[in-house]
């Protein structure tokens, strides 16, 4: 059998980070991805919910906010929960397994602060070529 979902979209808030209490960090967040077909000239977007656990979790939390760009690969998940006025209630979500960030933090690029790297100061009588 196989359960697997990829997707790319933007952040619609930053992630909710929570722990369990066992003290596994969790969080949650929303992502808007859009449909690949176009309604009368309108893109339709769904609305995914995602949970990422563990390090990833908290470094999703640390590290990305509303409107960034992010793929996530991991599996789908359907659970029911029993709300409180007694109705079942059918949630359906993402485990992410892998989040990657696309892009780079507003603030970076406006500010011109991206970073590229490190310069290595090097010897031209030590390359080998």
């Amino acid at each position: 059998m196989l359960n697997r979902i990829i997707l790319i979209g933007r952040l619609t808030k930053d992630p909710e980070l929570r722990y369990t209490a066992s003290g596994t960090a969790v969080a949650t967040f929303t992502l808007a991805v859009d449909r690949p077909i176009k309604k009368e000239g309108q893109q339709d977007v769904d609305f995914v919910p995602i949970v990422v656990w563990a390090k990833q979790a908290e470094s999703c939390a640390n590290h990305i906010g509303k409107g960034r760009l992010v793929a996530v690969d991991g599996r789908l998940q359907v659970r029911t929960y029993d709300a409180k006025d007694g109705q079942k209630k059918w949630v359906t979500e993402v485990i992410a397994e892998n989040v990657r960030f696309l892009d780079r933090k507003k603030e970076q690029v406006e500010s011109g602060t991206e970073s590229m790297g490190t310069e290595v100061d090097y010897d031209s009588d030590s390359i080998p070529f």
